[in-house]
């Protein structure tokens, strides 16, 4: 039977990794994913885990201490956030070309400058090409469960590779909601024990772990990490299947929210997928065929499944909680077009960036979506595919 609590998004994240019980925590303190290696110390302190919990004196050392531990054979974890995140930069590509299977509640807060210590995704959407698993979290309940699936999927043979799980700071991070873990004895029987092949502290095999990897072998190397990737959806699904078994609650690659027959839909991550619902199901009294696709694993992107569950549409809206600077839309945008154009899918598709550095997003706001989705399905015409949601106007500061 589970047990029925009331926590915030970072008070169920450690309470997952107590359940978990990690060799080593290494972390560093940033707002607004503080909490969750605070909480973790009293594990540590009160017994109630073994963990080795190093205090370092960066982010970047809490990535090298994870990456020290994994390579000797051990579970690491840590905890950061936005600039937290960017310090530790070097240290991601390392942690996933070594392929060592490093799990991170990433609680999502804009980048600086100037400081900002609000949610939006541009932290995350700077390590989504590292070769990190990106698993995105709509509540507190998702982020729970996403980090008791993660070492199944990170330590799978067919993977081996660092995973994220990202929730909206403040947002869940420190809202209370009604949740319902697992029996400690469960948990650990579901994630079991970590059983490398190949590690630093294997007497019978000495290796080397980080050489020189010249023109000869580096092409195989990041051709390994990038089947790797691919590999990860597979596996993520076998996961989430024992999952469901174990607790009843079912997640796959992303959420369909009443797509069905849908004319309209929205695609979304973490939280805002909750506010578009209820806009979505007011809608539907209206007779409005409206629509939400949540997408929960953004790495390794579905790619096939994305483009099949949105070919339906007559007009979608891509929202994105960061703008790529880049001129030509977000980064959930272009994965999702990308996606459909190689699939031969083509549905007229608009980009909203929104949200940047905590900037209230209202039903009023996904509402506004909606009716500018019903002028394409009407005009058959995007008239400009790159927008902003809740921007000032003339984006006066």
């Amino acid at each position: 039977m589970s047990i029925r609590e009331r926590l915030s998004g970072n008070e169920a994240s450690a309470v997952a990794m107590r359940q978990i019980n990690p060799d080593v925590v290494a972390a560093f303190p940033i707002t607004p994913s503080t909490e969750i290696p605070q909480y973790f110390s009293t594990f540590v302190s009160n017994g109630s885990v073994d963990t080795e919990f190093v205090a370092v004196e960066s982010e970047h050392s809490a990535m090298s201490a994870c990456i020290g531990a994994e390579a000797a054979g051990g579970r690491a974890m840590t905890a950061t956030s936005s600039n937290g995140l960017a310090l530790m930069w070097e240290m991601i590509y390392i942690a996933s070309s070594l392929r060592l299977p490093i799990v991170m509640p990433l609680v999502n807060r804009a980048i600086s400058g100037p400081l900002n210590i609000h949610n939006d995704h541009s932290d995350a959407m700077g390590i989504r090409d590292s070769g990190w698993i990106m698993l995105f979290s709509e509540t507190n309940q998702e982020a729970y469960d996403n980090l008791i699936m993660a070492h199944r999927i990170a330590e799978h043979k067919d993977v081996m590779l660092p995973l994220a799980v990202c929730q909206d700071g403040f947002i869940t991070s420190h809202s209370i909601e009604n949740i319902e873990l697992i029996e400690d004895d469960k948990v650990k029987e579901f994630v079991g024990t970590y059983q490398p092949e190949h590690y630093l502290l294997n007497k019978k095999e000495p290796i080397a772990v980080g050489p020189m990897d010249l023109q000869a072998y580096l092409f195989e190397h990041k051709y390994q990490q990038a089947e790797a990737m691919r590999n990860a959806k597979k596996v993520i699904l076998e996961v989430a299947k024992d999952f469901e078994k174990l607790t009843g609650r079912k997640y796959g690659l992303f959420e369909e929210y009443k797509t069905e027959d849908a004319e309209m839909i929205v695609v979304c991550m973490n939280s805002t997928a909750g506010t578009t619902k209820v806009v979505v199901d007011e809608l539907r009294e209206k007779g409005i065929k409206a629509g939400l696709l949540k997408i929960r694993v953004f790495r390794p992107f579905p790619v096939e499944e994305v483009a099949k569950a949105l070919s339906h549409a007559k007009a979608i809206a891509i929202l994105d909680k960061a703008d790529s600077l880049n001129g030509a839309g977000g980064a959930l945008f272009q994965d999702v077009t990308s996606a459909m154009y190689v699939n031969n899918i083509h549905v007229p598709a608009i980009n909203y960036v929104y949200g940047i550095g905590g900037r209230d997003t209202t039903t009023k706001h996904i509402e506004s979506v909606f009716d500018d989705l019903a002028e394409i399905v009407k005009t058959n015409t995007v008239t400009n595919p790159y927008r902003y949601l809740g921007l000032k106007k003339g984006g006066n500061q």
